[in-house]
Order: C-alpha cells, then sequence, then structure tokens
C-alpha cells in the first residue's frame, strides 16, 4: 500500500504543479494552446525533450537489446546527441526565422498546400496507427505488473489491462488535450527529475548487489567478467552493426530530433532562439549519459542471471525486482508512470497540433478564428484519446510489435526528411518532386521490407539450414548476410530520391527563387556559444566510441 500511495501523491503533485504553472497561460490562440505561448525556457525543454523520447518500450527495450549484444546498442542514445546539435545550429534557426507551428507548415511555404497535407496525413497515420495505441498497451502491462493490479482488485489480467489502458489515456489526455503544450512540457520537466533520479538507482543497486555493495567492484566485475561485451564497435550478427552509423542510424536519428513533430514542438515553442538552443544542447549532453539509463542495466542483468533469462525483454524489469529495495518501488513505479504519460500526452498534443492547424484550419474552415481552431483540435485529441483506447487492448504482443513498428516507421520517416533537407538546402526544386520524393520512397521502401527482403531472407535461411548448421546458427547468418540491414536501406533510398528530386528539379525548375520570410514571431538571435559546445558534445561522442572500441 505504500507504494501506492507514493505513486499517487508523486502523480497529483505533477498535476498540481503544472496546474499552477499553467493557469496565466491564453490557451484561446494557437500560440498559446499549441506552442505554450513561445514562452518556453531551455530547462523545461531539455526536460520535456527527454521525456518525450523515453517510454516503457524504450527503457525496457533497449535494456533488453543491451542484455542481448552489450554496449554496441548505445548508438541509439549516444548518435542521438549528435543529430540535436545538428538540430540547434542548423534546423531550428530556420523554423523559428519562419514562425512556423508545425513542421508541414514549411513545406506549404517550400514547396505547396497539397504537400503539406500529405505529410501532416503520413505524421498523423504514424501517431495514430503506430505510436498511441502501443504506449498505451505496453504502458499498461507494465503498471499492471509492477502493482499486481489483478490481485489488487481482484480482476483478471484482461480487465486489469483495459482499467490501467483507460486511466493512463484518460490521465494523458487531460494534460495534452484540456492543457495544452505548456502542461505537457511542465509535467515532462518534473518527471524528467524523476526519472533521472529512479533510473540510475537501477544501475546503482544493480552494481552493488554483483560487487558485494561497491559500485566501483561491481563495475569492475562487470567488465572483468565479459570484456568483450564492453566493445563499442559490437559484433556480427547484432541489432545494430557498426557500420550502420555512418548510413541510415544517423538518418533516423536527425529525421527524430530534427523533423518529427512531437519532438520538435518543444523547440517551438521556445521564447527566443537562443533559448531553444540552450535546450537543445542541455537535452543533447544528457542524451550522453542516456546509456547509463537504458543500457548498463540490461548488461549488468547479462550477468546477474548469468544469461539464464527467457526472454530478453525480462532483462529490466526482473532486475528492477531483484535490486531495488521494497520501499522504493512505489516511487520508482511513478517516475515510470510519468515516462508512460508523457509519451502518450506528447504524442496526442502533436496530433492536436497537426490536425488543428495543417487540417481544420487549411481545408474545413479557412476563415475559422483562433479559438475555433483550438476548439476543433480539441475535439480530434478526444476522438484520437478514446480510439487509441480501444484499440489498445487488441495489441497481442507489444514487445515484438514495437521492434517490428521500428521498421514500418522508415515507410514515412525518411521520405518525409528527404523533402524537408531537399528543400531547405536547394532553391528551385519543384512541388512535384517533393510528392514524388514521398510517394517513391515509401514505395520502395515497402517493395524492400516486406517484399524483397523477406524472399531473399527465407532462400538464403533454407540454404543455410540444408548446409547442416542448427536453427540457431542459421538465423544467425542469415540476419548477418542474406539482406542489408534496414538502416542500410534507409540510408539507399534517401540517396537516391534526392536524386531524383534534383534531377526533376534540374528539367522542371521552380519558377521563383525560394527565400525564407522573417515573420518575427521571437528574437532569432543565437546563443553565442552554440557551435563551440555543439563542438564538445560531438567530440565526446567520439570520444566513446574510440575509447571502447575493441
Amino acid at each position: 500500500m505504500i507504494g501506492i500511495f507514493s505513486f499517487v501523491g508523486f502523480t497529483l503533485l505533477v498535476a498540481v504543479i503544472s496546474y499552477l504553472a499553467t493557469r496565466n497561460t491564453n490557451e484561446e490562440s494557437s500560440d498559446g494552446y499549441f506552442l505554450g505561448g513561445r514562452s518556453l525556457t531551455a530547462g523545461v525543454i531539455a526536460g520535456s525533450l527527454l521525456l518525450t523520447n523515453l517510454s516503457t518500450e524504450q527503457i525496457v527495450g533497449l535494456n533488453g537489446s543491451a542484455y542481448k549484444d552489450g554496449l554496441s546498442v548505445m548508438a541509439w542514445e549516444t548518435l542521438a546527441a549528435i543529430a540535436i546539435v545538428v538540430t540547434a545550429i542548423f534546423l531550428l534557426p530556420r523554423y523559428l526565422k519562419s514562425g512556423l507551428t508545425t513542421i508541414p507548415q514549411f513545406l506549404a511555404n517550400r514547396f505547396d498546400v497539397t504537400t503539406k497535407t500529405i505529410t501532416s496525413g503520413l505524421f498523423l497515420t504514424g501517431y495514430v496507427v503506430v505510436l498511441l495505441p502501443v504506449i498505451l498497451y505496453s504502458g499498461s502491462v507494465a503498471i499492471s505488473g509492477m502493482f499486481n493490479i489483478p490481485s489488487l482488485l481482484n480482476v483478471s489480467n484482461e480487465t486489469a489491462l483495459v482499467i490501467c489502458i483507460w486511466g493512463i489515456g484518460i490521465i494523458g489526455s487531460i494534460y495534452a488535450v484540456f492543457g495544452g503544450l505548456k502542461a505537457v512540457v511542465v509535467s515532462d520537466s518534473i518527471n524528467a527529475i524523476g526519472l533521472l533520479i529512479g533510473g540510475v538507482l537501477i544501475p546503482v543497486f544493480g552494481l552493488m548487489a554483483i560487487g558485494d555493495g561497491s559500485v566501483l567492484g561491481g563495475l569492475d566485475t562487470l567488465v572483468s567478467a565479459n570484456p568483450e561485451r564492453f566493445d563499442s564497435t559490437g559484433n556480427p550478427g547484432q541489432e545494430v552493426p557498426f557500420m550502420t552509423i555512418f548510413t541510415g542510424m544517423m538518418l533516423v536519428q536527425l529525421f527524430y530530433w530534427g523533423t518529427n513533430q512531437q519532438i520538435i514542438q518543444r523547440a517551438l515553442g521556445a521564447k527566443s532562439l537562443a533559448e531553444g538552443q540552450k535546450g537543445l544542447l542541455l537535452a543533447s549532453f544528457l542524451k550522453i549519459l542516456g546509456p547509463i539509463i537504458l543500457v548498463l542495466p540490461g548488461m549488468i542483468a547479462f550477468h546477474y542471471f548469468d544469461n539464464g533469462l527467457e526472454s530478453s525483454d525480462l532483462a529490466y524489469p526482473e532486475l528492477v525486482r531483484a535490486v531495488l529495495p521494497k520501499p522504493l518501488v512505489g516511487f520508482f513505479a511513478a517516475v515510470l508512470f510519468g515516462a508512460i504519460l508523457s509519451s502518450f500526452n506528447s504524442v496526442l498534443n502533436s496530433s492536436v497540433t497537426l490536425f488543428g492547424i495543417d487540417i481544420y484550419k487549411q481545408h474545413i474552415n479557412k476563415d475559422a478564428p483562433e479559438i475555433t481552431v483550438v476548439k476543433y483540435g480539441k475535439i480530434f485529441g478526444i476522438c484520437l484519446a478514446l480510439a487509441a483506447m480501444f484499440i489498445a487492448p487488441l495489441i497481442a504482443n507489444a514487445g515484438s510489435l514495437f521492434n517490428y513498428l521500428q521498421q514500418i516507421n522508415g515507410i514515412y520517416s525518411i521520405p518525409i526528411f528527404t523533402i524537408i533537407v531537399v528543400g531547405y538546402l536547394t532553391k528551385r526544386v519543384p512541388a512535384i518532386a517533393a510528392k514524388i520524393g514521398i510517394f517513391s520512397g515509401s514505395i520502395l521502401y515497402i517493395i524492400s521490407q516486406f517484399w524483397l527482403g523477406p524472399n531473399m531472407v527465407e532462400k538464403a535461411l533454407t540454404a543455410a539450414k540444408e548446409s547442416g548448421v542448427t536453427n540457431q546458427q542459421a538465423l544467425r547468418i542469415v540476419e548477418a548476410d542474406a539482406y542489408p540491414h534496414f538502416l542500410h536501406i534507409m540510408a539507399i533510398l534517401f540517396l537516391l530520391n534526392v536524386g531524383i528530386m534534383l534531377i526533376i528539379g534540374k528539367i522542371y525548375p521552380r519558377k521563383e527563387v525560394f527565400v525564407i520570410e522573417y515573420t518575427d514571431q521571437v528574437s532569432i538571435e543565437p546563443y553565442k556559444y552554440v557551435k563551440q559546445l555543439g563542438i564538445v558534445i560531438c567530440t565526446i561522442v567520439i570520444g566513446i566510441y574510440i575509447y571502447f572500441a575493441k
């Protein structure tokens, strides 16, 4: 019961602070509701970015990957730091100069309204179909298991899951739909503090458990027992092959941190360019420390359980259950709940923004006053939340589904990133090139990953088995050699789409040269140390890879 009380108390504390911090914000205007009145400061932006990024899928999933492959999976965290630096120096100044509320708005200015609408539709489809139900389902599984809701309420596992889904969904909807972006980022910032504290406690107690009470002793034991698992370049057949960090991995990171509405919306709400850049740089530095929370526990679990777990996805929850003192379980559950809630309400708020600005205002009611745009954006958000809450229980296996969806996201992420990059780096590539780039990128990726790739893998698997190796050995051979990794495929298609767009631009150039117009929404005076600090952060990331390379 102490765990329940601490959980409820921490959650209510966050809600009260969020209300007090946002009660004077004018949420009847688009800027007030969608961008927090363009008043966000560096600390709030950094905290919200981190909590929006973190969810149960990542905390459990990435530690599960570390349980299997070791330190090499840190690429998902450390390379994010470089992508955030690129966003701070090159992309954010252009976004704020244009006064953007959504990324697709730039595409309307650069290409045409149809391109913007297609992109908004792709974003919304990805958020609604891919992200919201998965976040609700996986988060509910974690909370139900941590508090043992079936026994507590004397209900079946299925009923407990539905109760948790609707609880998370309703609370998240209140923040996102009725509180706007500022309520989301304030709650995120508070939860970020708790997550950092709780997240660090797990590897600390884990190292103490394998080091006879000593953190340094535990670390020495962990390294000496399996030194090959601390190789930053990894081994063949691993989840993140080393060479992918020079190809598709960086493209995925740049799309996610630089153009994904769910993430970049926090920086778009900055009170000035300098504040936005400071917030991004702070988040970038903290991402370097991310492996302490998202990779190290999985590696500790590998040693603690002597690689004896039935599934790698059990690594994190089993380690928490084994090493965390019982009085702290309630606090950690509340922190984890905050991460789940943050991911849900952030995606929902971004969906509301895209619909209100890019769909309703553009196509349904062009003359609608801002208060009406906000009103129908909220209605749309409620409908999305309800749909996600009904769909979430239908998901049978959230863990494997999440891994599978990482590839599905490539259907829209790389095509969108391609047209944004070409849009900013060229002046005369026309709108028709952007439309062709979106559709060709999506279609070619679908053909590659869901038809050509599986067929080649199946043939290679059959040939490997016929050679006399075991099924596990055959799978390893196929995973490493049969077909290019999906991150390599993303890089190949990115270059191909860029080439297609440039050729079209050469044959049918845009009549007028595109020029970014300054809208004077906020000060675009850059933070004076942005480049120097960016170089320092990138140098640290490179140094980490060199230090741990075997």
